[in-house]
């Protein structure tokens, strides 16, 4: 239990410090772009996981080394299952985006937000449990019942949330710095079935559509005071909740006869830019990946 709260420790740690880091170049870029042309900055709008893979320094990677890349992280973290690989792949991903990718931490926190509440869900449902009797290391009475937990089990749940956020962290890399066409074109080169990709390309970009519509109808409602107080917002929310089934229907009829105007005979074509493989990218995956594969067996 304590070596794995030295490790919580050191992951705090050195988040912090990238952080700060982060937060230097950010006050550095600010400073010049205020001496230029001045700041300008919009709230209240959504912003699609594309704009940042489009906007990342580290975009011009191929695609096919940084899925790959990628993907033999998750299975290094799933297939040594050790906390420390999962912790230095949590900074070394985090490094990439944030530092190398120009990405702000913040916006990156953000992104991680979304998965990490389904693994904080998930690994609660695991470490408690219910039961009539007072039970286990640390117990809690809830009136009718106890909720109690093990040592044992917490221990479990925190290595399986530094190795799910291994993972995520990995796959979070790849999304913010490929663009969805170029990862469609990895998944066309392995041999995905064509109606497999097509059919996660469309829905993909249709999330990102309603979620645009939703954000504006909502802005709609806060400027007509339609969260003003909880019957007012449950009100808004319903007739928002209405509104996007009309509104997808309509929007997926308009995409549709937008795609048969050009010529959509069955397959989605994109097109494809040619991005050379940089030997030293590879030749340093691969010393990384080879140094975790031997790093488990280094710490016994």
């Amino acid at each position: 239990m304590v070596k794995n709260v030295i490790l919580s420790v050191i992951f705090l740690v050195a988040l912090i410090l990238i952080l700060l880091k982060e937060r230097k170049y950010c006050l550095r870029k600010c400073r010049a772009n205020n001496h230029q042309h001045g700041a300008s900055h919009k709230h209240g709008e959504w912003i699609s996981i594309d704009f940042y893979s489009y906007a990342s320094q580290i975009r011009g990677w191929n695609p096919v080394f940084k899925v790959s890349f990628a993907v033999a992280l998750v299975i290094l973290c799933i297939v040594l299952d050790n906390p420390y690989v999962s912790l230095i792949v949590i900074i070394a991903m985090a490094y990439l985006t944030i530092v190398r990718g120009g990405l702000a931490a913040r916006e990156y926190l953000s992104v991680l937000m979304i998965p990490a509440a389904f693994i904080i869900i998930s690994i609660f449902t695991i470490v408690i449990d219910i039961s009539k009797e007072p039970a286990g290391h640390f117990n809690l009475h809830m009136g009718f019942f106890y909720i109690f937990t093990f040592k044992a089990k917490l221990e479990q749940g925190l290595l399986l949330m530094l190795k799910v956020f291994a993972a995520v962290s990995a796959l979070q890399m790849m999304t913010l710095s490929t663009p969805s066409s170029e990862i469609i074109y990895v998944l066309r080169r392995s041999h995905i079935p064509k109606l497999i990709v097509e059919l996660m390309n469309m829905i993909y970009r249709f999330i990102f559509i309603l979620l645009d519509v939703s954000a504006k109808m909502k802005n709609s409602a806060l400027s007509r005071h339609g969260y003003c107080d909880l019957k007012t917002s449950w009100h808004t929310f319903g007739r928002i909740a209405g509104n996007m089934l009309v509104i997808s229907l309509k929007k997926a009829n308009a995409y549709y006869d937008a795609m048969e105007a050009r010529c959509y005979d069955g397959e989605l074509v994109f097109f494809e830019e040619y991005k050379k493989i940089d030997k030293k990218l590879v030749i340093s995956s691969v010393g990384f990946l080879i140094f975790l594969s031997i790093f488990p067996w280094i710490t016994i």
